[in-house]
C-alpha cells in the first residue's frame, strides 16, 4: 500500500436572500463616518472606549450603514483600510473621519435608547453588557464613561456593577440566560472568546448587537462540566442551521472542542471574535449587475493527460480574511484561496473586493465543510444534507467548483482522526453534484475517493509559517521519494500567516519532476490517473448516507 503522509510533519435562504439578492441597485452615493481604532485592547487602556464605539456602531447601523472602523495594522483581519478605500472608489461612499468617541456620540447618540454599565472588576460583565445593548438598543460603558454618554443625553437602562462580583463564569452566564434567553435571537449567538485576561478584542460585537444576539464565552472543554452543560443547553435553543459568531476562548478550550459542540447541534461557526464592521458591510450590496466569477482552468471539452511527475497544488487556509492576500507575492504562482462563503450575504461588497483583486493565478474554493465552519462527522445525520445543500447554493452564487472539508471532532492534525466516514463522503457527493472535486483535512489525512470523475483528495503536507525553508524542501522531497508511483499528487495546505513568497521560496528549490498547478487542474489530472486507492467507492456499492435511509 502506498504511503500517503509524512508522520514527522511536526435558516438559510432568508439570510442571504434578504441581505444580498434583494438589493438590485446601488444608490448614486451615500455618506458615512469612519474612525480609526487603536491597538490597545486592554481593560486598563482603550478597551472601554473602543467597546463603547463598537456598541454604538451596532445601534447606529440599524437601518443604514453609517459607521465604519479602520482597525490597526496588527488586527487579525487586515483588510479594513483597503476596503475603506474600495468603498470610496467603487461604491460611491463619502466618508467623514471622526477623531473621538465624543465626535461619534455627537452624530449617533440619537440612535441609542440609553447605556448599560459594565463592571470594571468583572471582565465577563462586559460580555453580558453586549447582550443587554442589543436588547435595549444601548451602548456599553464602564463607570468612567458615564459622564460622556450622559452629556449626549443618554440615560441608564441597566447597571451591572456589583451584580456579578464573586461569581464564576458559569453562574454569570446562567443568570444572564435566565434573564435574557427568551428575548435574544435564536438565529445568531456570539462567542466572545479569543484573547483573555485583561484584554478583549470584540470586533464582532457590532453585528451581535445588530442581531440582538446572546453573548458568551462558555467552555466546550469536558473538564468544565457546568459550563459545557450550560453551553449545550443554550445551543439546543438555537434554530436549526443557526450561526455561532465569534470564536472560542483561548483560555478555556480548543478550536476542535468548540466547533464540535457547535456542530453537534446542527449549527455552524462564522469567525472570529475580531471580525470587523459586519453591521456596516451587510448593508453594502455588490455593484449593479455584478456577478462573482472565478478563474477556472479546466475546460470541459478538453482531454487531460497527466505526465509522470509530482504535481503540487497549494491552498491557503483562512485565505481571504487573514494572512497573505494583501501581502507581496500574490499572482506569482497558481494558488487556491478559501472563500468565506457566508460573506456572500454578510458582506457582499467585501467579497466583491477580493474577487476583483484576483489575478489569473488566484483560484477560489468553497469552505469549510458547510455554509460556515462545521465538522460533518459531528453534525446530526438528519441535518447534514440540509447544511450541505445551503453550501451548494453559496458555491453556485460564488462560482466555486471545489469544496474543502475539515473535521477535528476526533482530534487535531497532530493527534487524532481527520478522516471522513463513508456516510459523510456520500452526503457530499450527492449534495454537491456540480462540484469538480473535494479536498479534505487540515494536516495530512487519508480519505480519498473518485466518483463520476470527481476526486476527493486529502492533504499530504501542512506548511506552517515557521517551518524553515530547507526543512520544508526536504519534507517535500522525502514525500516524493516515499510515493514512488508517477504521477504523484501532493496537496499542500499553507497556514494563514505564511506568505506566497515564503511558499515560492520553497517550491523553487524543488527539482524538475515537481510541477505546481492550479487546484482545479490538479483535481482533474488526478481524476484521469489517480495515484490513490479509494476509501469507500466501488462500482457495485449502494450509498449509505441519510439521504438513502428511507
Amino acid at each position: 500500500m502506498k504511503i500517503k503522509c509524512l508522520t514527522l510533519i511536526v435558516l438559510f435562504s432568508f439570510l442571504y436572500e434578504g441581505a444580498m439578492f434583494a438589493q438590485t441597485s446601488e444608490p448614486a452615493g451615500r455618506e458615512a463616518s469612519m474612525m480609526r481604532l487603536s491597538s490597545n485592547w486592554s481593560m486598563d487602556g482603550d478597551l472601554p472606549t473602543q467597546s463603547l464605539l463598537i456598541s454604538l456602531q451596532g445601534v447606529a447601523n440599524q437601518g443604514s450603514p453609517n459607521l465604519y472602523f479602520i482597525y490597526p495594522p496588527a488586527w487579525t483581519f487586515t483588510f479594513t483600510e483597503a476596503v475603506y478605500g474600495y468603498y470610496q472608489d467603487t461604491h460611491n461612499i463619502a466618508f467623514t473621519e471622526l477623531s473621538s468617541a465624543d465626535d461619534a456620540l455627537s452624530l449617533y447618540s440619537g440612535a441609542a435608547d440609553g447605556y448599560v454599565v459594565w463592571d470594571d472588576s468583572v471582565r465577563t460583565s462586559l460580555i453580558i453588557a453586549f447582550t443587554v445593548a442589543g436588547l435595549e438598543n444601548a451602548v456599553v460603558v464602564n463607570e468612567d464613561l458615564i459622564p460622556l454618554v450622559e452629556s449626549h443625553g443618554l440615560k441608564m437602562v441597566d447597571d451591572l456593577r456589583g451584580r456579578y462580583r464573586g461569581m464564576t463564569d458559569f453562574q454569570i452566564y446562567k443568570d444572564a440566560w435566565d434573564r435574557y434567553g427568551d428575548l435574544v435571537s435564536k438565529d445568531f449567538i456570539v462567542w466572545m472568546g479569543g484573547v483573555h485576561g485583561r484584554r478583549m478584542e470584540p470586533g464582532v460585537a457590532d453585528f451581535g448587537i445588530y442581531q440582538k444576539a446572546f453573548f458568551t464565552d462558555l467552555s466546550a472543554n469536558a473538564r468544565d462540566t457546568l459550563e459545557v452543560n450550560l453551553a449545550d443547553e443554550i445551543l439546543d435553543e438555537m434554530n436549526d442551521g443557526g450561526i455561532v459568531l465569534g470564536w472560542h476562548s483561548y483560555k478555556k478550550d480548543t478550536e476542535g472542542q468548540h466547533v464540535t459542540l457547535v456542530s453537534q447541534h446542527g449549527l455552524r461557526m462564522e469567525g472570529l471574535n475580531s471580525l470587523p464592521n459586519t453591521s456596516f458591510n451587510i448593508q453594502i450590496p455588490t455593484t449593479p449587475g455584478y456577478t462573482f466569477t472565478n478563474n477556472h482552468n479546466v475546460v470541459d471539452e478538453r482531454t487531460y493527460v497527466p505526465a509522470a511527475k509530482v504535481y503540487v497544488s497549494a491552498v491557503q487556509t483562512d485565505g481571504l480574511g487573514l494572512g497573505a492576500w494583501l501581502k507581496p507575492g500574490r499572482g506569482k504562482m497558481p494558488y487556491a484561496w478559501e472563500v468565506t462563503m457566508n460573506w456572500a450575504w454578510m458582506s457582499p461588497a467585501l467579497l466583491q473586493f477580493f474577487y476583483e483583486q484576483a489575478t489569473p493565478n488566484d483560484y477560489f474554493i468553497g469552505v469549510l465543510s458547510g455554509p460556515g465552519y462545521m465538522y460533518p462527522k459531528a453534525i446530526p445525520d438528519d441535518k447534514r444534507p440540509l447544511l450541505i445543500d445551503e453550501a451548494r447554493k453559496l458555491m453556485d452564487t460564488l462560482d466555486l467548483k471545489v469544496f474543502e472539508i475539515m473535521d477535528y471532532s476526533e482530534g487535531t492534525r497532530t493527534l487524532g482522526n481527520l478522516d471522513l466516514t463513508e456516510e459523510v463522503v456520500d452526503d457530499y457527493y450527492e449534495g454537491m453534484p456540480e462540484a469538480l472535486g473535494f479536498i479534505n483535512g487540515y494536516g495530512p489525512a487519508n480519505t480519498y475517493d473518485l466518483r463520476d470523475g470527481k476526486p476527493l483528495i486529502s492533504y499530504d503536507y501542512y506548511l506552517g509559517e515557521r517551518r524553515p525553508v530547507e526543512e520544508a524542501v526536504a519534507d517535500l522531497e522525502e514525500l516524493a521519494r516515499m510515493n514512488t508511483e508517477r504521477p504523484y499528487f501532493l496537496l499542500l495546505h499553507v497556514r494563514q500567516w505564511s506568505t506566497i513568497e515564503h511558499v515560492i521560496g520553497i517550491l523553487d528549490q524543488l527539482g524538475p519532476e515537481f510541477e505546481v498547478v492550479p487546484l482545479d487542474l490538479f483535481l482533474k489530472l488526478a481524476s484521469e490517473k489517480p495515484d490513490f486507492p479509494t476509501r469507500y467507492a466501488s462500482p457495485d456499492r449502494l450509498p449509505t448516507g441519510p439521504l438513502h435511509a428511507r
